[in-house]
């Protein structure tokens, strides 16, 4: 598959799945999907499996429950990806952790408070 057509397909899935999860956790008082970044979404080459890297910011001891609340949402989010993006394939879904976001928000915070003089 040439390489154009993945990166689409990748960015598809990513703003689907990102528009799907405050719709899916509407109901869930827990989980604040404001702080769910969905960063990427990597498809294998067949379509047939998918990962996606979200960051969630803040809520740190909260992080592993966000996980595991997306790992289950993820046949709902399929089901969503099936009907809404027309694929021959629909992926299945695997959710990973970065803390990418984290990072570099903690980098500016060091860079805004540094003491340089003019």
């Amino acid at each position: 598959m040439p390489v154009e057509r993945q990166e689409r397909i990748n960015a598809l899935l990513r703003r689907s799945i990102a528009e799907a999860l405050p719709r899916i956790f509407m109901s869930d008082d827990k989980i604040d999907t404001g702080a769910i970044t969905v960063l990427d979404v990597m498809t294998a080459h067949n379509l047939r499996n998918a990962t996606v890297t979200v960051s969630i910011f803040g809520h740190e001891g909260e992080r592993g429950t966000y996980m595991s609340k997306l790992s289950h949402a993820a046949g709902e989010l399929q089901r969503i990806i099936n009907r809404e993006c027309k694929m021959k394939y629909t992926p299945r879904l695997r959710f990973v952790l970065t803390d990418s976001i984290a990072k570099g928000d903690h980098v500016l915070d060091l860079l805004n408070h540094l003491d340089i003089p003019e």
